[in-house]
Order: C-alpha cells, then structure tokens, then sequence
C-alpha cells in the first residue's frame, strides 16, 4: 500500500471512530437499539439457519444466523502463549501479523479466539440477562442481545478462524491496534468481520477488534471493496 492510500485509509478510520462515539452515545440511552430493531433485518432467524457449506477453500465458509456450523466440523487447533486457541492454519499468519505490530511499538493481545459452542451459550445468556435487569423483558432482551453476540452454533468464534484483538494496555491503546488493524490486516488474510453500517447485512454490530482470517488471496480484495463478508461473497464466485 502506498504512503497516500495509508493516509486515506487512516482518514477513514479516524472517521469511523468518531462516528462510533455518536453511535455509542445512543446506545447508552437505547434508542438506537430500539431503532435497529424497528428496521428491515437480512432475513436472520437462527431457528430457521441452515447447516453452511465448507467451501474449496474453507477459510472463505460463512457463518451467520443464517448459515450455521456444520455439526460435523472441527478445526485442529493451536494454544497460543495466554492461553487462547485458534485454527491452526491462521496461526503463521496471526503470530508474524503481532510480530509486525510490535515491531511498530503498538501491543496487541487475542482476547478471545475459539469458542466451544457452551461457551458461546454462555456469554449470550449473560448479555439477555443485563438487558433484562435494564428492564427489557426476556423476548426483547434475547433480540438486543444477539445483535450484540451471536447465537451457538452461528458464531465465527466457533470456528477458530475469528480473533478478538485488544491492546496489552500497559503498552498500547485500543485505538492504537484498532487503527494499526485497519490499516494492515489485510496484509496477513484477515478483514475487519463486522465493519460500521453494515448490522443489518451481517447481523452483528461494528466491532473495530474483531478480525476474520479469508487468507491472503482474498482479504486485501474484500477490505478494498468495502464490502462485509456476505456481501462480497455474493458478488464474487470464488469456488
């Protein structure tokens, strides 16, 4: 990437960032929660989700509410130094990725990276529960929760191809590694999974630490096009 297209892309970013704050500062009343709920969704019903389809080359399978993980599927996976797990065959990638990053003085961390399907349970029953002590009843509750957490079975988490990626805070910010990921992620095959304005495609909200390994022939086109996932899938025959 050239020195113009870094700073482009940082503008963006800086862009981005302030409109999270708007965004944040809404969902802090709830009002913007009760207004994403009022619009058209991208057809999300868990219930009616079917099992997704491991493509030729299965970095590139979606998972959503409306695609779940085959039953049958079950990534080889690597512990990383604090204790996280991931999919073996990002591992390369994500270790020279946080190489790179410390290199520039910026320390990143996984916070989260696999997930067994209990454990995923888990943190939806806790986000439908703060909900509910907001005094949201247990049907709304559940609907604001899973545009926060995905269901078990839909979450990317499950495959071990998704990292959670937070600042080692005695180092670094979280705005620092968000902005770093921005700008250079693509670069090892991961893409920012849940950009900004992009809810009601993906079903999940932006999530600026939450990185998707689609391999290195395919994450600088999809970070390019400005698409998310499903979108780029959609327009793009890769298999």
């Amino acid at each position: 990437m050239s020195r113009t297209k870094k700073k482009k892309r940082g503008g963006i970013f800086a862009a981005l960032t302030a409109a999270v704050v708007i965004f944040a500062v809404g969902t802090a009343s709830g009002k913007v929660l009760e207004r994403l709920a009022e619009l058209p969704d991208y057809g999300m019903t868990v219930s009616a989700a079917k099992s997704a389809e491991i493509p030729e080359d299965r970095f590139l399978i979606l998972v959503n509410s409306k695609n779940k993980i085959p039953e049958n599927y079950e990534p080889e996976l690597t512990e990383l130094s604090n204790g996280q797990r991931v999919d073996s065959g990002i591992y390369t990638e994500l270790q020279r990725m946080f190489d790179d990053m410390r290199a520039d003085g910026i320390y990143p961390v996984v916070g989260e990276g696999y997930r067994t399907r209990s454990e995923q349970q888990s943190m939806l029953d806790d986000k439908i529960r703060a909900f509910e002590k907001e005094g949201y009843s247990e049907k709304r509750a559940r609907a604001m929760a899973e545009e926060w957490v995905a269901a078990p079975g839909t979450s990317e988490h499950e495959l071990g191809l998704a990292v959670d990626i937070n600042a080692d805070k005695d180092n670094s910010s979280n705005e620092e590694v968000y902005e770093w990921l921005y700008e250079n992620a693509y670069r090892y095959g991961f893409i920012l999974r849940y950009p900004i304005g992009k809810a009601l495609v993906t079903g999940i909200d932006y999530e600026p630490w939450h990185y998707r390994y689609v391999g290195t022939d395919y994450a600088e086109k999809i970070a390019e096009s400005g698409l998310c996932l499903e979108e780029w899938l959609e327009k793009n025959s890769v298999n």
